[in-house]
């Protein structure tokens, strides 16, 4: 990516100081890069270390509880997220980028 500009719009001029936010821009970058789509109806939560590692970040059950309102149908997490009660969408926890990317794109 050493040769490639990247600009990050977020819809509606908001400001973002969520970490949580890391690994869907993460995500959509590597997407755009390698010009493969991210399935529809997914979306993800995560902070992202500088390593690569996946964090959890805080009130997870919520985060997935409105994911399931919005519509998606999966959501992409920490494997360290604590997931208290019982998901309304199906949930998949990793703790490294790499784990994260082959199960999206194999």
């Amino acid at each position: 990516m050493a040769t490639q500009d990247v600009f990050l719009n977020i819809a509606g001029g908001l400001r973002v100081e969520d970490p949580a936010i890391d690994l869907a821009v993460v995500v959509a970058v590597i997407s755009s890069l390698n010009e493969i789509p991210v399935p529809e109806k997914v979306c993800f939560a995560g902070e992202i270390g500088l390593g690569g590692e996946i964090r959890a970040v805080n009130r997870v059950a919520h985060r997935v509880t409105e994911a399931a309102k919005l519509g998606f149908e999966q959501i992409y997490l920490s494997k360290f997220a604590d997931l208290t009660g019982q998901p309304k969408i199906s949930t998949k926890g990793f703790g490294r980028l790499e784990e994260l990317f082959s199960d999206i794109w194999g």
